[in-house]
């Protein structure tokens, strides 16, 4: 199993970063397949091979995603653009 974090700070305030993040949810849902459950500043992701959380902070957003066998291959891959739509969805 591996492990992919990817944290970034912010000055958004929370409101403003849990819409930012939501952008980045919904490339997830769409590129990769997953499920996405809110639940207040936190999201869950989930899909055949992968889990994991999205968390929105007062001054960050936090994902943690953990890759099965079959996807750890792509983990380079995954992570990189976790972290291109984060920094995109935080530059906007």
């Amino acid at each position: 199993m591996t492990l992919i974090s990817v944290e970034r700070k912010h000055n958004l305030g929370r409101d403003r970063a849990r819409q930012k993040a939501e952008i980045v949810v919904d490339k997830l849902v769409r590129r990769y397949e997953v499920q996405a459950t809110w639940a207040g500043d936190t999201v869950e992701v989930k899909r055949s091979g992968a889990n994991g959380t999205v968390q929105i902070g007062d001054d960050s957003i936090r994902i943690d995603l953990k890759l099965g066998t079959m996807l750890s291959i792509m983990s380079g891959t995954i992570q990189a653009e976790i972290e291109k739509a984060l920094d995109k969805a935080l530059a906007a």
